[in-house]
């Protein structure tokens, strides 16, 4: 799933690729990911790009005060072409749900893999009135989210930490894959309840968090639309990497299993060593 990073870099991209261009078809082919019906997709042509933003997960394409706004989901993707194909493209089993074409013959689309269809597609006059961007939290890159804000959203929440950090309506953009490496850094359990957390835990897991984010988006920064899901999984130290060595300790990379994801975590750096209970997986084994 794109997360903040990912997201980040796909709005540079795409500012210095739409701003100042026409629009000239919106194509729709999975009507199920369109959410919005007033104003039409149709309202976009004929407009001017004048920029794209980015909340939380979501992006944001302002065409003189029409958005196209976008949430990727688990496995949407943006595909940029520098020349669209001729045609009309045509429903089916094609992962395509949304063509954009510019003046320039040049466009974007979006596409999503897989049979669980979640990516969102909303043309709005206000993003704030998207149900996502309305309920998101602070955005944890901006000048003011320090650590005593970071303190006061953790203090009130009685759940596991790595819950707390992927919920959007707490702290915008972290997913499953970069709370992994948040938790990493910060050298803490993801079992490990929010609002427990000393004061000297919560100063090292800012740290961690924003080091983390930000490294991210710098490494993404100015590589092609393409190449992001490469760079990401490229750049990340324990997510995905269950029975890898540790980059930092060397001992082996664990799995927890829930019922449609999965965090991985290093015992040695984490839990003292110990594995946290997979009591999925323990059914699994039975």
């Amino acid at each position: 799933m794109p997360e903040l990073p990912e997201v980040e870099a796909l709005r540079a991209f795409l500012t210095d690729h739409l701003v100042g261009r026409g629009i000239v078809r919106v194509l729709p082919v999975a009507v199920s990911a369109l959410k919005t019906y007033d104003p039409p997709l149709t309202a976009l042509e004929g407009r001017t790009v004048t920029a794209v933003a980015r909340h939380g997960k979501f992006l944001d394409v302002d065409a003189e005060g029409l958005h196209l706004v976008t949430h990727l989901a688990r496995a949407g993707w943006l595909q940029w072409k520098d020349r669209l194909p001729d045609g009309a493209p045509r429903p089916g089993r094609s992962p395509l749900a949304l063509r954009v074409a510019l003046e320039t013959g040049e466009g974007f689309d979006l596409t999503e893999a897989g049979t669980q269809k979640r990516l969102a597609v909303y043309v709005t006059e206000d993003p704030g009135t998207v149900p996502g961007i309305a309920r998101l939290g602070p955005n944890p890159l901006s000048a003011d989210f320090d650590e005593e804000r970071f303190a006061r959203l953790l203090a009130g929440e009685r759940r596991q930490i790595k819950g707390a950090l992927r919920d959007q309506s707490l702290i915008a953009g972290i997913g499953n894959a970069y709370s992994d490496e948040i938790l990493h850094a910060a050298r803490m359990s993801p079992f490990k309840i929010a609002s427990n957390l000393t004061k000297e835990e919560v100063h090292g897991l800012h740290v961690a968090l924003l080091a983390t984010l930000t490294e991210a988006v710098e490494r993404s920064r100015g590589v092609a639309a393409g190449r992001l899901k490469a760079e990401k999984k490229s750049g990340l130290r324990v997510h995905g990497r269950t029975g890898e060595k540790c980059p930092v300790c060397g001992d082996t990379i664990r799995e927890v299993s829930f019922a449609d994801s999965a965090l991985q975590y290093c015992p040695t750096c984490q839990t003292g060593g110990k594995p946290l209970a997979d009591r999925r997986m323990s059914r699994l084994l039975k």
